[in-house]
């Protein structure tokens, strides 16, 4: 019952706000371009709810090997979502995108998300280059940056007026912060242990 009970949780939690994105009123006047950068957005802060729990193995069903091989291709497919969204924002507003990238934008929650994109590039990079590195420095990083691009996502999501509903996405956002916070705090735990 209790594997059930998660991943009814996990899946409430995640295809919610897809839902409400669907019937959201912001979409009647805009282009279809504009549309899918924002599902794109929506697709990956869903996604990244799942990264620290397949990262855990905390999944029912999913035992810790192939949780953290999932883990690396999710990966991937936010950085692809990632692009997709901010290209589709280039596409429909290019000056907008530019003032985001230089942090020159009027809105604050543009620079919360440039901040959050280069730090999933960066995860990205640190990935490929995993073996290169001793495994203690290369968890550092990987934690720190995965607390940037969770504070950011939160903050970019939590500020915009935009595709997500505001009830669910603030769902979301507590629903990311309560799997990962436990998530990431423990594997610093457990990365100072073992220096001392």
């Amino acid at each position: 019952m209790r594997p059930v009970l998660i991943w009814g949780a996990f899946l409430v939690l995640i295809l919610w706000p897809f839902a409400m994105a669907l019937g959201s009123p912001q979409l009647a006047w805009r282009e279809p371009v504009y549309i899918a950068a924002g599902f794109a957005g929506v697709l990956a802060m869903m996604l990244l709810v799942a990264q620290p729990l397949l990262a855990a193995g905390l999944l029912p069903g999913l035992p810790a090997m192939r949780g953290r091989r999932l883990h690396r291709w999710v990966g991937g497919t936010l950085v692809v979502l990632i692009v997709v969204h901010v290209g589709g924002l280039w596409i429909t507003s290019p000056p907008d995108v530019i003032d985001a990238l230089l942090f020159v934008s009027p809105t604050p929650f543009s620079a919360w998300g440039v901040i959050a994109m280069w730090a999933i590039f960066a995860t990205a990079v640190l990935a490929i280059w995993r073996r290169h590195m001793r495994f203690q420095t290369w968890r550092a990083i990987h934690m720190t940056l995965a607390c940037v691009i969770v504070l950011g996502c939160i903050v970019h999501a939590v500020q915009i007026d935009g595709t997500m509903a505001p009830v669910s996405k603030f769902v979301l956002s507590i629903g990311l912060l309560a799997v990962s916070v436990p998530i990431i705090g423990r594997r610093f735990i457990d990365q100072r242990e073992r220096r001392l």
